[in-house]
């Protein structure tokens, strides 16, 4: 008999991740209904792509670099066979608990494009602090998009995000690396739907941090190009 799958495909993107992809694999099975699981890796040179395939999980290999293109790569694959699509990373910083609540806003309120996780409403574990260089970063930028792009985020790089799929039919990320969630919060925000926070925690990584503060100025010149899209 055909097991039923859920109505949520969930993209992981990962590069070297051998340490958090098999939790983050095993937590998200058990909060979701046998869920479409795929992971796209980016050329790993760990045992992710093995731990991933030993977990029956599907394994996308990338085709070029950074986490948008992964994005990208993994939700063009079923987007239009669900009505929701759940982006997390694979560092098992995303307690996947919320994913459940955050299905259940889009499915109760069909205005709403997007669900993001709000780290900084829950536990965080580096701390809420203007004397933390990555809090402080995140903070400038949601300024920035406010006033660029129009959008009021409290967690705008949160990568815990679920999507209506309608909403990215035909969309062709421009960015390539972590500044694609800025570009989807614009591309939600300009297609009229509302996006809806919730609290989350947020747990210490597992592996290497990859996020660099030199990233912060290719995200804040995503959020400059974004208010010139229309």
């Amino acid at each position: 008999m055909t097991q039923i799958r859920s109505s949520v495909l969930v993209v992981i993107a990962a590069l070297n991740e051998e340490e958090g992809i098999g939790p983050t694999i095993i937590e998200l099975r058990k909060v979701l209904n046998n869920p479409y699981l795929i992971v796209v890796d980016g050329n790993s040179i760990d045992r992710t792509i093995e731990i991933a395939k030993n977990m029956s999980a599907d394994v996308l290999l990338q085709e070029g670099k950074g986490k948008g293109n992964a994005m990208f790569q993994g939700f063009r694959m079923l987007c239009s066979k669900v009505p929701f699509v759940v982006f997390t990373d694979a560092d098992f910083t995303y307690p996947a608990e919320y994913v459940p609540k955050m299905v259940e806003i889009l499915e109760q309120n069909p205005d709403v494009g997007m669900v993001i996780g709000n780290r900084f409403k829950g536990e965080y574990p580096l701390g809420k602090s203007v004397t933390n260089p990555f809090y402080l970063g995140n903070r400038l930028l949601a300024f920035a998009q406010l006033v660029m792009n129009g959008v009021k985020l409290g967690d705008p790089l949160s990568g815990l995000r679920v999507v209506r799929s309608a909403v990215l039919e035909g969309w062709k990320p421009k960015s390539k690396g972590f500044d694609v969630e800025v570009e989807m919060n614009a591309l939600v925000d300009r297609k009229g739907y509302r996006i809806v926070e919730i609290p989350i925690d947020y747990r210490n990584r597992l592996g290497e941090k990859k996020l660099k503060l030199r990233h912060g100025l290719r995200i804040m010149k995503r959020i400059l190009t974004e208010s010139l899209t229309f």
